[in-house]
C-alpha cells in the first residue's frame, strides 16, 4: 500500500486543528466555560503543531517532497499559527476596546502570512527541515506562546478556589488580570519578531540530534525545576525564554553606545 498520501493528510491534520481551534474558541453553544474553551483551542494549536512536525518528516521518508507541499503546508500553518493565535487573544482579553484588540490580532495574522512567504522564498523546500538556525520567530512558536496563555488560565483560575492560602488566591488573581493585558502586547512583539532579522536555533536537531551542550544541560534542568516549581506558568515561562531569548542576546552584544541610543 503506498503511503504517498499520507505527508499530504497530515498537513491537512494541521489545518483542521487550526480551524477546530477557532471554532473551540467562539463556540456559544457548548456548555463550558470560557477557560475550558480557551485550554481546549489552545492545545488544538498544539496538535496542529505536531501535524506540522511530521508532514515534513514523513514527506522525506515517503520521497514525496514537492512545491505543492511547501505551498500546502504554509496555508496551513497561515490557519493553524496566524489565525486561531489571532482569534485566542480576541476571546482571551476582555478589558480594551474593540478598535485596539481588533487590529492586534489582524497584525499577527499578517505577520504570520509574511514569515511563511519570506521562509517559502528563502529557504528550499528539501532544506526546509536540516538548517540549525531560522531567520525571525518560526510562526509555530509565536503561536505556541500564545497558545500557552490559554492552556494555563483554567489552573489559574481554578487557584482562585481551590487553595487555601489567601496570598495564593491573591497572586493568581493578580496573574490572571495582569495577563488580559500582556497577552494583547506579547501578541504585538511576537508580530515583529516573526518579521525581525533575529537567528532562532531550529529547536529539533539542536535538542533531539547529537550530544548536549553543557548549556544545554543547564537549560533543561532550568526548565524542569520551572515545571516543578511554577508549573501553572511553565510553558509559557519556557515559550518565552525562547521567542526573547535570541533578541535579548543580541542587544547585550551591542556597544554601550548603541545600547543608550536605542
Amino acid at each position: 500500500m503506498s503511503l504517498s498520501f499520507l505527508p499530504t493528510m497530515l498537513t491537512l491534520g494541521n489545518g483542521a486543528c487550526g480551524m477546530a481551534s477557532i471554532a473551540m474558541a467562539y463556540n456559544s453553544e457548548l456548555n463550558w466555560s470560557t477557560e475550558n474553551k480557551l485550554f481546549a483551542a489552545g492545545c488544538l494549536i498544539f496538535a496542529g503543531m505536531l501535524f506540522d512536525a511530521f508532514d515534513g518528516w514523513a514527506a522525506r521518508a515517503t520521497k514525496q517532497t514537492s512545491e505543492f507541499g511547501a505551498q500546502l503546508d504554509s496555508l496551513c500553518d497561515a490557519i493553524t499559527f496566524g489565525v486561531a493565535p489571532a482569534v485566542l487573544v480576541w476571546q482571551y482579553s476582555n478589558v480594551l476596546p474593540l478598535r485596539v484588540i481588533y487590529p492586534i490580532g489582524v497584525l499577527f495574522t499578517l505577520c504570520t502570512i509574511l514569515r511563511l512567504a519570506r521562509f517559502n522564498v528563502e529557504t528550499p523546500s528539501d532544506d526546509a527541515e536540516d538548517h540549525a538556525y531560522f531567520e525571525g520567530l518560526p510562526s509555530p512558536a509565536a503561536a505556541g506562546t500564545i497558545a500557552t496563555f490559554a492552556i494555563a488560565t483554567p489552573e489559574l483560575s481554578g487557584m482562585q478556589t481551590s487553595v487555601a492560602d489567601p496570598h495564593t488566591q491573591e497572586l493568581a488573581a493578580t496573574v490572571l488580570a495582569s495577563c488580559q493585558y500582556l497577552l494583547p502586547a506579547l501578541a504585538v512583539i511576537l508580530a515583529y519578531l516573526m518579521v525581525s532579522r533575529f537567528r532562532y536555533e531550529h529547536f529539533v536537531p539542536k535538542w533531539l540530534g547529537g550530544h548536549w551542550s553543557p548549556f544545554q544541560i543547564g537549560l533543561a534542568l532550568f526548565a524542569i525545576m520551572t515545571v516543578v516549581v511554577v508549573k501553572e506558568l511553565a510553558l509559557p515561562l519556557m515559550f518565552c525564554y525562547y521567542a526573547f531569548e535570541s533578541p535579548i542576546r543580541n542587544w547585550m552584544r551591542l556597544p554601550e553606545s548603541a545600547r543608550a541610543s536605542g
